[in-house]
């Protein structure tokens, strides 16, 4: 019997337990343009590791569940909610999270049009609703108001009406597509 990726559930010999600590592997990450290593239990959330191992505090847990969408994070650049997805299913990938977005004090486009337009309230949704858009205009899924809004769907909000939140993606969108 063969192991490795091409089984689900069977881990490689570099999965196998890390620091012979029973029950670890060891999972490669790119987080933010930096390779990184993290020893994590086969059920460990990506959420999990970027916040209590990585120190991300940006990517929030909101409800567990993927409705809110607070934990959202790009995995290979596209918007995935790290609440429910384990670190080792995304072994080998990119992981981009809301510090991952600015270069240095320059912020991302659709950071600074969320600052521009007034796109957050209490910010505790701020880095899922950026992460969702970023990825959402990358694939040029927003064209219009209402393209914004469902692409905006899987994020909640509980203190605005969206319309700042959505202003500020067309903003993005008008400006990347003339």
């Amino acid at each position: 019997m063969t192991t490795g990726p091409e089984q689900p559930g069977h881990l490689t010999e570099a999965e196998r337990p890390a620091n012979n600590e029973p029950g670890l592997v060891c999972v490669s990450l790119t987080v933010n343009g930096s390779p990184v290593e993290v020893s994590a239990a086969p059920t460990r959330l990506l959420l999990e590791v970027l916040r209590e191992d990585l120190g991300l505090q940006g990517t929030k847990s909101g409800c567990e569940t993927t409705t809110c969408g607070a934990c959202t994070v790009l995995v290979d650049g596209r918007s995935m909610k790290s609440c429910t997805v384990l670190a080792i299913q995304v072994r080998s990938s990119s992981i981009t999270t809301i510090e991952g977005l600015a270069d240095g004090d320059r912020l991302h486009p659709v950071q600074e049009s969320f600052r521009r337009h007034h796109g957050s309230q209490c910010g505790f949704c701020t880095p899922g609703m950026v992460m969702a858009c970023v990825s959402a205009l990358a694939e040029d899924r927003i064209r219009d108001e209402r393209s914004a809004r469902r692409a905006l769907k899987g994020n909640l909000c509980r203190c605005t009406g969206y319309q700042n939140i959505v202003s500020a993606v067309l903003d993005v969108a008008t400006k990347e597509s003339g």
